[in-house]
Order: C-alpha cells, then sequence, then structure tokens
C-alpha cells in the first residue's frame, strides 16, 4: 500500500484551544503527523510526496468564497490593530440571525465567524500550507487508487468536521470528502465513507446529505454526550435524493472492541448492499482507549480486526487520516491496522 505525507502538515502550529471555560494548549499537535510517518517508515512503506494541489481543486466540495477565506485569514488578520496571534472568531452566527436574513461580513473578524463553527480551529502563519498538503495527499491517494487497491494519506490537519462552507473540530478542508468525490469523478459510481473517528463526521455528512451516488456511513460516540454535540443521531439519513443515503451508528460511553465492531460490521453490510464500487475510510485513532479526551475503549487489536473486515470488502480504497491525539501511540495503532489491511 502505498502512503502520501507532505511535510508542510507541520506548519500548522495551532495554539488557541477553549476547553470547559479553559484557555489550554492545543491537541491537535504537529507531533502527531510527525509520529505516522514515523510509523510508516519503521513499517518500510512505500512514501510518496505529492505535488500541491492548486486551490481550486478543493472547489470540488467546499464554496469559493471559504476557501478564500482559509487561504487570505492570516494575512488578513496580521493587519489588525491590537490582534492576537492566530485567528479566532469573537462569535458566530446564531440560528435566529440566519433565520432573519444573516448575511456575510467583509471584514475578518466577521467572516471568521462566518466560516467558523467553534473556536477549534484557530488560524496561524502556516495554516493555509498545511491546509493544502493535507488536501494533496488525499487527492494524490484517490488516484492512486482508481485502478484498483488501496493507498494511505497521511492527512494533517484532519478534515472530517469540515462542511462545505465551515470549519470546526480541527478541521478545515474535508479531505475525506474530496477523496470521495474524486473517486466519483474517476468514475465509481457509487462510493461509500465508513467514518470509524470517535466523533461523528458531520462536515461529511452535511456535504453528501443530499446525494444518492455516496453514502455516508460513521460509527462514532453517542453526541448526545459528546462533540459534536447536535447532529450524529441514529436518525438522521439525509433528504431529497440523499434520504436513505447516510446511517450513523452512535455509541454510549465506554464502549469497547466487541461492540465497536459490531457497528463497523453493520456499515459494512450497508456499503455492500448500496452495491459500492469504492470506499473511503476516515481513520480516527481517538476511539483508542488510550486517548486523552477518551470517550470509547477501543482497543489496538480492535483496530487492527477493523481493518481486516474494512479491508474484505476488496475495493479500491483510501484511507484517510482523521483524529486522535496520544502522539505516543498512534504510530503504533497505525500499524497495527494497515498491517492487518489485506489488499
Amino acid at each position: 500500500m502505498r502512503a502520501f505525507a507532505h511535510p508542510d502538515q507541520s506548519r500548522h502550529q495551532p495554539q488557541f484551544f477553549l476547553q470547559r471555560g479553559q484557555v489550554r494548549p492545543h491537541f491537535e499537535v504537529a507531533a502527531r503527523a510527525e509520529a505516522l510517518l514515523a510509523a510508516l517508515q519503521g513499517m518500510k512503506a512505500d512514501i510518496a510526496e505529492p505535488d500541491l494541489v492548486a486551490p481550486e481543486a478543493l472547489l470540488a466540495v467546499h464554496s469559493a468564497d471559504y476557501i478564500a477565506f482559509l487561504s487570505e485569514a492570516a494575512a488578513e488578520w496580521a493587519a489588525l490593530p491590537e490582534k492576537g496571534p492566530e485567528v479566532v472568531a469573537n462569535m458566530h452566527p446564531s440560528p435566529e440571525m440566519l433565520a432573519q436574513g444573516a448575511t456575510l461580513s467583509r471584514p475578518i473578524i466577521g467572516r471568521t465567524g462566518w466560516f467558523t463553527a467553534d473556536t477549534a480551529c484557530p488560524i496561524g502563519p502556516g495554516t493555509w500550507q498545511s491546509i493544502l498538503s493535507a488536501a494533496s495527499c488525499a487527492l494524490a491517494a484517490a488516484q492512486d487508487v482508481v485502478g484498483g487497491g488501496s493507498a494511505y494519506a497521511l492527512a494533517r490537519p484532519p478534515g472530517h468536521h469540515a462542511y462545505a462552507a465551515r470549519a470546526g473540530g480541527h478541521c478545515y478542508v474535508n479531505n475525506s470528502a474530496l477523496a470521495a468525490q474524486a473517486l466519483r469523478a474517476a468514475g465509481a459510481a457509487r462510493v461509500a465513507i465508513i467514518d470509524i473517528d470517535a466523533h461523528h463526521g458531520n462536515g461529511t455528512q452535511g456535504i453528501f446529505w443530499e446525494r444518492p451516488d455516496v453514502l455516508t456511513l460513521s460509527v462514532h460516540g453517542d453526541p448526545a454526550a459528546y462533540y459534536p454535540w447536535y447532529v450524529g443521531h441514529a436518525g438522521e439519513r439525509g433528504s431529497g435524493p440523499g434520504a436513505g443515503f447516510n446511517r450513523n451508528f452512535p455509541l454510549p460511553q465506554g464502549t469497547g472492541d466487541d461492540r465497536w465492531l459490531e457497528a463497523v460490521a453493520a456499515a459494512i453490510e450497508e456499503a455492500q448492499r448500496f452495491g459500492a464500487e469504492a470506499l473511503v475510510i476516515p481513520l480516527g485513532f481517538d476511539a483508542s482507549e488510550h486517548e486523552p479526551l477518551s470517550f470509547l475503549r477501543v482497543t489496538a487489536d480492535g483496530f487492527a480486526r477493523a481493518a481486516e473486515g474494512l479491508s474484505a470488502l476488496g475495493l479500491p480504497t483510501v484511507i484517510v487520516q482523521e483524529g486522535g491525539y496520544n502522539v505516543q501511540m498512534m504510530g503504533h495503532l497505525l500499524e497495527r491496522f494497515l498491517l492487518s489491511w489485506q489488499n
């Protein structure tokens, strides 16, 4: 299996993180990518550095004004008087504002609130370069599997919480959605996304909410008690042409291997019934029992068994790195997952 990684992924160095009313160090650090790359090197994986795609490639799943914001935000913020070191919103438009015709404000403070869902996505001087490099890895991996086989994209920052025009949960550009759309464009009539990150892939769900050609499946901690809090429930099934093409498998806090693997198996069955011709796996290791913000309790054996089941589908597959914040464990978990992959 070929892996794709890019050195620019370490240029994003977020500092601001608000948790339970406290400003604390950010979890989504460059050391995550370094630990995953070291694991790939230790496995003697075939690692390629992709060419950076043009920003226009991100328009396959994102709006033009949002991509412009991401690329321009750091420079515009730097020109503000009395600013902090990173782009962070003062406020976000409320549902009441949106219902009453809220419109986008051009100044950078207004644009930041409009295009971010929370305060977990600070933008610094190197953020845009890392965003572009992560997306480039995902798109290169998708291109690599067009003729069959599997590829791994070391994508950092992660992406599955990013909507078509909104960042959130450490995610700016939806790398997994880009990979799925690239597989569609390359000829796969039906693409399944099986997200096994501990958090619901709400951005991916949102992007494909009204589409019948991409089946979105997510196995995650119950949002009644876990990020993203408001969506990710079992009753969310898509709408319009996409009705019935979204399926969520929320799990209670403390869920371990057996129940988690049952949910993964159910998602695999859904992909088979759908008649998927290609597969994208948003791979998060934050379901691990060793996760610092632990909600689920999946072991390394559990991840290995998930890899066995998912690879048994025998589909062209792009594995896109998502969450996981225990830097000491991530490399080991990636090794167990990839070495258990069967094709």
